[in-house]
């Protein structure tokens, strides 16, 4: 995705700024599409409705408006959340140096969303948290809705995005299990994720069922450069291929590769979108050169489950 403006994003203001453009975008989009239904509407009250019982009634909202408002509180209305991002070297993906700062890798375009998220959650009052993780897990936040923690995980967003470290593995399955055990039950956990663990794919599925076994609901979202990574469009040409987290390389020609290397992607995706399924897991592919409007769209979709 190109970014519509150039901007430091190793600024927490940069940031904030570019996540609020999502936001408002992504408001007015709702407005005019088929999920018009859902709440945008960010207020504390709601109309008292003939019948309800009298004892929320904002009395000070009364005097003033002259006006009958309920107030909904946090237990009634709220839920908490926990972002999720993988911080391994194959996130890194591609390399930014000496192109475009319009241009966007994998951990960029899951810092954004997680920022956009983030300030959506933080709109709704809701509560949410932040872990962050390659060969272990690195940070773990506790879940608040407040301005001051906002801008908390904002400071820890930038700092991974300039962190250009590479040959960093990953152990997703690790720190999940982790995340479950440790985060309050029956969150709402968004995982960030290229999910590039294939060695470990069985452990990898055993901590997606943790996180279920612990009563927690979740949505996954399988970051990937759809061209490259999926469909391996490549020039017809010699290149050397070097694995980002293992720093094994392989020189040949794209084509050479590009019927076994499919083959086994998406044979990969597809174990990986069935034991989603089967776990009740939302699966969504999401690739980074197509914007952020299906990341908040996810959230909305499954908050309006959960929040009756």
């Amino acid at each position: 995705m190109a970014l519509t403006e150039s901007f430091d994003l190793n600024s927490i203001q940069s940031l904030e700024l570019l996540a609020k453009q999502v936001v408002e975008g992504f408001i007015i989009g709702l407005h005019k599409s088929p999920f018009h239904g859902f709440s945008v509407e960010f207020a504390e009250h709601r109309l008292y409705n003939d019948g309800e019982s009298t004892k929320n009634i904002d009395w000070k909202v009364f005097a003033r408006t002259d006006k009958m408002f309920t107030k909904k509180y946090e237990e009634e209305t709220n839920l908490r959340c926990h972002i999720v991002i993988d911080n391994s070297s194959s996130m890194h993906y591609p390399i930014l140096e000496g192109k475009s700062s319009h241009d966007i890798n994998k951990i960029t375009f899951s810092v954004i969303a997680a920022a956009s998220l983030m300030l959506l959650l933080q709109k709704q009052r809701d509560a949410f948290g932040l872990s962050i993780f390659d060969e272990d897990l690195k940070y773990q936040s506790q879940t608040k809705s407040s301005v001051s923690h906002y801008h908390l995980l904002l400071n820890h967003l930038t700092k991974i995005m300039a962190d250009k470290a590479l040959h960093k593995g990953t152990q997703a399955a690790d720190a999940l299990h982790q995340i479950a055990e440790t985060i309050h039950k029956r969150s709402l956990v968004v995982i960030f994720s290229d999910m590039f663990d294939h060695e470990n794919k069985d452990r990898l599925f055993d901590a997606l069922q943790h996180l279920k076994h612990a009563k927690h609901e979740v949505i996954l979202f399988h970051v990937v450069d759809e061209q490259t990574e999926m469909l391996f469009e490549f020039e017809n040409r010699p290149y050397l291929f070097v694995d980002m987290e293992t720093k094994e390389e392989v020189r040949l020609q794209s084509n050479e590769l590009k019927e076994y290397y499919s083959s086994q992607i998406m044979k990969f995706k597809e174990e990986l979108k069935m034991k989603s399924l089967q776990y009740s897991v939302d699966f969504i592919e999401v690739d980074i050169n197509k914007g952020y409007t299906e990341i908040l769209q996810s959230y909305i979709r499954r908050r309006s489950k959960l929040i009756k």
